[in-house]
């Protein structure tokens, strides 16, 4: 199928997780990336041995970049691994407790404000960074320690990997997903990533979002036509939401928002247990109630749900950029009637 590629009209894509940058993989054969806005999610940053590692923007770099591991969507494609192994190799030779290893309380919000709990020790870390990925994260951290904004600093990453959109983060305060459990408070990284979900969740909370400030950035991209990918409603999106006058600005532009379930089940991912966690249905539905600014919804074909706004379908699995651009297509087609 070939797509005539729409410009001279600014689009911004509202991005977290696996499920938009997808979309965005395809995007090129749709939207003339010049007019591209992406807004990436921060809620899930962390701290990790000192460096200030910001997953769902480096998903949009690296994708974008040309680098991006799309078999886990994580990290670096062909990436070693020597320095995370010997941190693994040292931490059990020293018998040294492994697993997510917050640093004390009293030190989660000194130094650079980074927002509370979301501050861990370099001891045989939780998450696996690869030899070239960590190259970023110290680039992030040695400029935020200088002085620039995280706006500034994704900007000056995003050049250096040639990406051809315009990215920037939701905000440059802190801000920190904490999963609530049976178990205790614990960061969203430490919930998904070190206990694969588990315990069960019994509340989100979106720490520091109410002092935080979308950036003049976000705002002015927010005034155009808006689109979000099948990104986890609560943990990828609900950061932004959370943020004070994001949702006012969603519901002044049209706004288009692919589901990330079919009916009730979810594509990948957590979305589910979260949705249901936060008092919505966890289901294509829940996902209409949830954004109640959007205009209109691309479903999956397979998905029967009817909502009281407009629908297009199609199949929405994405597992090429082929795949993408047939969604991007239909997002586009969508955006143009609701717009």
């Amino acid at each position: 199928m070939t797509n005539e590629v729409r410009t001279g009209t600014m689009t911004t894509f509202l991005s977290g997780g696996t499920g938009t940058p997808k979309l965005l993989s395809g995007a090129d054969a749709v939207f003339d990336l010049d007019d591209l806005t992406v807004i990436g999610n921060t809620g899930d940053d962390v701290e990790l041995g000192g460096l200030f590692v910001s997953p769902d923007i480096d998903t949009v770099l690296f994708e974008r970049g040309g680098v991006l591991d799309t078999e886990t969507w994580w990290g670096i494609e062909g990436d070693s691994h020597e320095t995370h192994d010997r941190l693994h190799s040292i931490a059990e030779a020293a018998d040294l407790e492994t697993g997510p290893r917050y640093l004390p309380e009293d030190r989660q919000i000194t130094g650079r404000e980074i927002a509370e709990w979301r501050r861990f020790s370099g001891v045989a870390e939780f998450m696996t960074i690869g030899d070239r990925d960590r190259a970023v994260h110290l680039t992030r951290t040695g400029l935020l320690d200088e002085g620039y904004s995280l706006t500034a600093v994704t900007r000056t990453l995003a050049r250096a990997f040639d990406v051809d959109l315009t990215l920037v983060p939701m905000s440059d305060d802190p801000v920190a997903t904490l999963i609530h459990t049976e178990s205790g408070e614990m960061h969203f990284q430490e919930w998904w990533v070190a206990r694969r979900g588990e315990p069960r969740v019994e509340a989100v909370e979106f720490r520091g979002a109410s002092d935080a400030e979308a950036t003049s950035q976000v705002l002015g991209a927010l005034a155009d036509p808006v689109v979000i990918g099948p990104s986890n409603p609560v943990t990828s999106i609900g950061p932004m939401l959370a943020l004070p006058g994001v949702e006012r600005a969603l519901s002044a532009t049209p706004v288009v928002a692919v589901s990330p379930f079919v009916g009730d089940r979810v594509f990948s991912g957590p979305a589910g247990d979260l949705m249901a966690a936060t008092g919505h249905d966890p289901s294509t539905r829940g996902v209409a109630e949830a954004y109640p600014f959007a205009d209109g919804f691309v479903l999956d074909e397979d998905d029967e749900t009817e909502l009281e706004r407009p629908v297009v379908r199609t199949d929405t699995r994405m597992e090429s950029p082929a795949d993408a651009a047939r969604v991007a297509s239909v997002v586009d087609r969508l955006l143009s009637e609701v717009a």
